[in-house]
């Protein structure tokens, strides 16, 4: 090839990642947007002159019915809207804006999480508890994604496995979480909204958690993977799916754990099993360790959507009494329930925990303020994660 061939192929070459690069800058604009101030007060900026009215949304605001509530933007004369909160205490945030009462997320924010079928742009104020939710400079673990096969569900599922700092230069067996999600999510929720990899290396570097294995499957029997990760492509999610709660998922968990032990070094007794969830994965919880009363020392229920008149056809769901009192008497180390005190699943919360005393069967209960939101279950996890396996 001559010199000339040569210097022509590079100029295309560059040429052609110029033009992505050039691509990617499209609709861009030179504006900070959110700036986190050192007094923990937040400014928006959002450059739309021509737009009437534009409010930001965001999840510290009080809730207006099932979403948050809003506050008007101020408009300067080159059309820039601004608006700058009061002190936000430590935390991982969401927001929006509503221009012209149409939800947008903010083009000067590349990072945004989804839940369900919703985007949001997400911003962190450090300190405190928020603190857990960061990368620190802490030994790290591995988060890995694996199909495992379901001969329950006849089909391959997706799952997400977080290993602990250490684990691929190690012999040694590992107790195992297995962390399941609410409805509409999937096996990236408690990685992606829940922050569960940052918690775990920030706990166990602290040493306030055994080092473990937390295993975040798919709790959407119907489906293989999260939205675009698996053989359905790319599909709306939706809140609930054929098949939600209605026992399948529970009767072929132990699919799940049979991957598990078969394909880590983990601990494979009860004493070193621990399953936990929110919402329907707080349900499913539950329904799991119950069904399988002799498998799981520890179960976590946060804000769990105990449904009492939910299907009772499937074999998981009959005899409730009985095969708790089963669970009591084969014993277990940690029941855990946590709640907050505006969540619409409060009452249903109260009552199982009503039945729980009635029958003499020990736990340990979490009142929190706030609702059915990602901030309770952070602190949850949290919370939960110290008290195993010790």
């Amino acid at each position: 090839m001559n010199k000339q061939i040569v210097i022509s192929l590079a100029i295309l070459i560059f040429a052609g990642s110029t033009a992505f690069a050039q691509q990617a800058l499209g609709g861009r604009q030179d504006i900070l947007s959110p700036e986190i101030h050192e007094d923990h007060t937040v400014t928006f900026r959002l450059q739309a002159p021509n737009a009437a009215e534009v409010k930001l949304t965001g999840d510290w605001m009080p809730a207006e019915g099932w979403v948050p509530g809003s506050v008007a933007m101020t408009k300067n004369e080159n059309g820039l809207w601004t608006y700058t909160t009061g002190e936000l205490e430590p935390e991982l945030y969401g927001y929006a804006f509503l221009v012209d009462g149409i939800r947008v997320n903010d083009p000067n924010n590349a990072f945004v999480s989804r839940d369900i079928a919703t985007l949001t742009n997400i911003f962190m104020v450090g300190g405190g508890q928020a603190d857990l939710y960061k990368v620190n400079e802490v030994p790290h673990g591995s988060v890995t994604r694996r199909w495992y096969d379901s001969p329950g569900l006849n089909m391959k599922r997706r799952l997400t496995i977080y290993t602990p700092p250490g684990y691929e230069a190690s012999r040694k067996k590992y107790p195992v979480l297995y962390l399941l999600h609410g409805a509409g999510g999937d096996e990236e929720a408690w990685i992606e909204l829940g922050r569960a990899a940052q918690i775990m290396d920030n706990l166990i570097a602290r040493g306030k958690a055994k080092p473990m294995i937390v295993v975040m499957p798919h709790g959407n029997v119907i489906q293989d993977a999260a939205p675009g990760k698996g053989t359905q492509g790319y599909y709306k999610p939706a809140f609930m799916v054929p098949k939600t709660m209605d026992g399948t998922y529970e009767e072929t968990f132990m699919d799940i754990v049979n991957f598990v032990e078969k394909s880590y070094r983990v601990r494979s007794d009860k004493a070193y099993r621990a399953v936990a969830g929110l919402s329907m994965g707080g349900y499913h919880s539950l329904h799991i360790s119950r069904y399988y009363p002799n498998t799981f020392d520890y179960v976590g229920l946060f804000s769990a959507a105990i449904l009492p008149n939910q299907n009772t056809t499937s074999k998981v769901y009959q005899d409730m009494d009985g095969t708790l009192q089963n669970q009591m008497e084969n014993g277990y180390e940690l029941y855990w329930i946590g709640i907050g005190k505006t969540d619409f699943l409060y009452r249903n919360n109260q009552e199982y925990k009503a039945k729980l005393e009635d029958m003499g069967m020990p736990f340990t209960y979490r009142e929190s303020e706030g609702g059915h939101v990602w901030k309770n279950w952070r602190v949850y996890l949290s919370e939960f994660v110290p008290l195993l396996f010790q």
